[in-house]
Parts: structure tokens; C-alpha cells; sequence
């Protein structure tokens, strides 16, 4: 990657102290203290990964053994052997494991051993048992509109999993490409949640279902407003995804080159506040003109400004997945990206300026700020 890059010298020192999780397309890596750590689980794919104290899980994806969840609890020093067997369709089903998109841990009261996991084919699966069983959320498998969802770019996907401590009943998850769904009963039954998203892709452009939905996140400020990175459009909700409105304009002016992109994420305690990572076009999924930006709003959308301070600039043709970008929990909240060209960059002044963390890995498929 060619780049012209002006290093900032905000805080430099907390970026360096920054520990993050890295899976790639060819394991994952530990950074730490500016210390790369891997490859480990290495020659996996490692699409989700979480963070639960001392413990480490991930889903790996072996080419030859296919796909299990992998569980370290000291730190990645060993991992848990893989079990095939963990993770299973019903026979009536007639499916089988792809791959693990997700993994969420439930902090919701009385959940604190719920796990919930994200699958291709587009299925939900809850542990209750901190993950030595899994079984299948029949209320979202056997939904009548499952037989109207179809593969998106990446497969037919079950990608992001929200639950809250404020809302005991909900359970979202985002589809690609089926939709929002969302359930206020725990998971016994879902409807979905796309009024007022748009599907350029497809005849109808405001199906009830069918749309394709690349990221969720939570406002800081109310448990009932969604963000949402769709596939060509910027949205938020105000009513836990009743209805949706566009606010994601095209344009330099706004500091959104581009309204196509796959992650979106929250601030974590500023409401109002949310970051993109816009791509060219659903034709062409790079930084526009070769330019990496970071959009940011402070306003709840209504305004947006690009911050590249520290980013490559000039012939940087790379890409974002949906969950290559993380935010951490707490204080700087440091925000972290990685891209397919294998860097991976940081903020800790909410994104108004970006330095390098570490380069050259294998793709990357996902993020986590260690605490």
C-alpha cells in the first residue's frame, strides 16, 4: 500500500500502550504494548472473537476441519481442541455449519453464562451453559420469511446479535441479506425491523423483508436508537427499529464520500455519536479515490465530518469489513480499524487523528480492544 501520511503526534503514547485482538484470514494476533503476538490458531480463519475476563474465544474456521469455536483461558497461551460436534443443525434442518460470524455474550441480568452465536446459513444459537452445548433458536429458524433470504456478497449470514440489560426480552440480530429482526420475548419469536430502509439492489426498494444490512450498533444515549450501516445507506432508528430514517448523505462537503460501507460503530458513553468507514461503491469496495476517511457525527447524524489524519491518503485502494472496527469500553475509548491489505490502525482522541498500529498481517476480519 502506498500512502502519504502525516503521523500525529496526539497522544501517541496511549496508542502504544493499546492491546488489541486481530483475527485474520490466517489466525490471530495478540498487540500489545507495540508487540505483535501470533500467528496463533494459526492457518484459521478467525471471523468473531470476544473477550470475557481471562477468557478468550474465537471462531476458527480450518480449511481441512472446517469450523468450531476455539477457548483459551490463559491469555492465548493454549487453546481448547476443536469440536466439530459443538455447533449442529437439527437433521431436520438439512443444514450444515459454514462458518461462526458471531459470538455475543449476554450481559443482560441473570444471562451472565448466555452466549449467543451468529451463523452462515443464517441461523441464531444460544448456549446457556457458557458454551459447553449450543442449540437452535427455532423462533428465527422457522420464521415463514427464511425461505425469502438470500446469500449476500460474503454468504447468507447471521452477522450482528444486540441484547441489553435495559430491555430483558430483546434480542436483534441483522441478517445479510433477510433483514433486522427483532425479538422482545428472549428469542422465542422475531419480526422484522426494516420500515424505511432502502434496497436499491432490488425491484421492490422497501421490501418488509430481503433487505441486506451490514452492521448494528446501540446509541449511548437510549437503549431504543440503532445505528445502522445498510447495504447503500447510513440510518438511525428511534424506536428500536420500528422505523428507520436515512442519515448518511453522499458527498466530501459532509465528510461521507460515500453512504456504501460495512462497519458502524457507537461511541460507547458520548450519545449522538457514531463512526463509518465509507467504501466506494457496492461495485468497487475500497476507499474512495484511494483515500482512507473515517466519518464521524456527533449530532445523531446530521451532520458528518471525515477525519484522515494519520491514514493513508493517496493509492490506499482497501477495505473495512463489518467487524474490523472496534471501540473500547473504557477510558481513552480507543477506536481501532483493520483493513484487507493487513493494517491496522488506531485513535484514542475519538477519531480526529489515527496511528499506525501494526502492518503486513493477512486480512482482516475482525477487531477487539482487550481490557
Amino acid at each position: 500500500m502506498t500512502s502519504t501520511v502525516s503521523p500525529p503526534p496526539v497522544r501517541a503514547r496511549a496508542v502504544d500502550h493499546l492491546a488489541v485482538a486481530v483475527g485474520t484470514s490466517k489466525g490471530l494476533f495478540l498487540v500489545s504494548d507495540g508487540v505483535v503476538d501470533g500467528p496463533l490458531l494459526k492457518g484459521d480463519s478467525i471471523a468473531a472473537f470476544v473477550q470475557s475476563g481471562s477468557r478468550y474465544i474465537a471462531s476458527a474456521t480450518n480449511p481441512y476441519f472446517g469450523p468450531c469455536l476455539r477457548v483459551s483461558d490463559d491469555g492465548g497461551l493454549t487453546w481448547s481442541e476443536p469440536d466439530s460436534r459443538q455447533i449442529s443443525y437439527p437433521a431436520d434442518t438439512g443444514a450444515s455449519l459454514a462458518a461462526v460470524w458471531q459470538i455475543h455474550l449476554d450481559r443482560r441480568p441473570g444471562h451472565h453464562r448466555t452466549i449467543w452465536l451468529g451463523t452462515e446459513p443464517a441461523a441464531l444459537f444460544r448456549s446457556n451453559d457458557a458454551g459447553a452445548t449450543f442449540s437452535l433458536v427455532r423462533g428465527l429458524w422457522d420464521h415463514p420469511q427464511r425461505a425469502t433470504w438470500t446469500p449476500g456478497g460474503g454468504g447468507l449470514i447471521l452477522h450482528t446479535i444486540l441484547t441489553q440489560p435495559e430491555r430483558p426480552g430483546r434480542v436483534v440480530v441483522a441478517i445479510s441479506a433477510g433483514g433486522v429482526y427483532r425479538s422482545d420475548d428472549g428469542g422465542e419469536t422475531f419480526a422484522p425491523k426494516n420500515k424505511g430502509l432502502e434496497a436499491r439492489f432490488l425491484p421492490d426498494p422497501f421490501p418488509e423483508h430481503g433487505q441486506c444490512p451490514h452492521k448494528l450498533a446501540v446509541d449511548a444515549g437510549d437503549p431504543d436508537t440503532f445505528w445502522l450501516q445498510n447495504h447503500w445507506g447510513i440510518y438511525r432508528s428511534e424506536d428500536s427499529g420500528d422505523s428507520w430514517i436515512s442519515v448518511g448523505r453522499a458527498g466530501e462537503e459532509d465528510g461521507v464520500s460515500s453512504d456504501f460501507g460495512f462497519p458502524i460503530v457507537s461511541h460507547p458513553v458520548d450519545p449522538g455519536t457514531a463512526f463509518v468507514f465509507p467504501l466506494e461503491s457496492d461495485q468497487y469496495r475500497c476507499s474512495p479515490n484511494g483515500r482512507c476517511s473515517v466519518a464521524r457525527t456527533i449530532d445523531n447524524g446530521q451532520t458528518w465530518v471525515g477525519r484522515s489524519r494519520g491514514l493513508p491518503t493517496n493509492g490506499a485502494q482497501t477495505t473495512v469489513l463489518r467487524d474490523a472496527f472496534a471501540v473500547g469500553s473504557s477510558p481513552p475509548y480507543p477506536l481501532v480499524f483493520g483493513t484487507r491489505s493487513g493494517h491496522v490502525f488506531a485513535s484514542v482522541d475519538g477519531g480526529d487523528s489515527w496511528r499506525l498500529v501494526t502492518s503486513y498481517l493477512p486480512p482482516v476480519l475482525c477487531v477487539s480492544v482487550l481490557e
